[in-house]
């Protein structure tokens, strides 16, 4: 293998394991119709990095195996995730790039939490909505911030 491809696998391996640990050790606010992972603020780490793609797809559905929302939480919350990361890897700035996840979770994941937890869908599109836009954009913005200052990438 090359050295490339062996950095690639690295970094999508620990991206996948801090967003798992985060998600689970912060059980109780990171599943559910009203959820804040913590974890999410990484789905800014595609703009930066194309290897973040596969590791927040990993990370997502190695934790939501244990968030006790089932089989289609574990695939369909993992999908979602994947294309929230990619789209978001095709933004032209910081700001925009925070959006995917926010937008399709809110969306897409309240589909069925809606249902599990028999909340209505609206309600659902808010709490998952405003816990994405807290985690995903607020704190993805500082950890942006904080990632651009450490590598030395910035990206406009």
């Amino acid at each position: 293998m090359k050295r490339n491809e062996n950095r690639y696998i690295i970094e999508a391996g620990v991206i996948a394991a801090i967003y798992c640990v985060l998600t689970i050790v912060l059980k109780p606010i990171s599943y559910g119709a009203v959820q804040f992972r913590l974890s999410e603020a990484m789905t800014i780490l595609p703009f930066y990095m194309s290897s973040a793609v596969p590791g927040l797809f990993l990370g997502c559905a190695l934790a939501n195996v244990f968030g006790g929302l089932g089989l289609v939480d574990i695939v369909f919350g993992s999908l979602t995730t994947f294309l929230a990361a990619y789209i978001t890897s095709k933004m032209p700035n910081k700001y925009f790039a925070v959006l995917p996840p926010i937008i399709l979770n809110a969306l897409i994941v309240s589909i069925w939490v809606s249902k599990i937890t028999n909340m209505p869908y609206i309600v659902t599109v808010g709490t998952i909505g405003f816990g994405e836009f807290v985690s995903a954009g607020i704190a993805g913005v500082i950890l942006s911030s904080v990632f651009e200052r450490v590598t030395n990438i910035y990206k406009r």
